[in-house]
């Protein structure tokens, strides 16, 4: 079984995939993106998907609360990917908060350049800080 950073590596692609396609508008199926990425059916990875797209009108109204001078939309598709992860999980799972928040900036450090890491790691400060 994989652990739940390799899912988590899993879910910025499916995420970032949908949002490409959202703003393309063009059509797809969550599930059929899910399984391009994913080959093994994952409970965590299903539920934090559909959990974002749940809640993504939330997600992004607090993310820019929070951006300063800046909006969610205006990032990349990976740092939107990682950002809307990190606060799904911050807000909507029980997991503990600092897994959450170093979750997202070990991804941010990965995929993101440095300002954009920065950024995500404050956003994320300052929503667990609000909780």
């Amino acid at each position: 079984m994989e652990n739940r950073s390799e899912a988590r590596k899993k879910i910025m692609t499916i995420l970032y995939q949908m949002n490409v396609y959202d703003k393309n508008k063009m059509n797809y199926n969550v599930d059929d993106i899910i399984k391009e990425v994913s080959e093994v059916e994952s409970e965590f990875i299903k539920e934090t998907v559909y959990g974002v797209i749940t809640y993504k009108n939330d997600i992004d109204n607090l993310a820019n609360k929070y951006l300063k001078n800046w909006t969610i939309d205006r990032l990349g598709n990976t740092d939107i990917a990682i950002l809307r992860m990190g606060i799904y999980e911050l807000m909507y799972t029980d997991t503990p908060d600092i897994v959450c928040i170093n979750e997202a900036i070990e991804l941010a450090k990965e995929y993101s350049d440095d300002d954009v890491r920065k950024m995500i790691n404050a956003t994320m400060d300052k929503i667990y800080h609000s909780k």
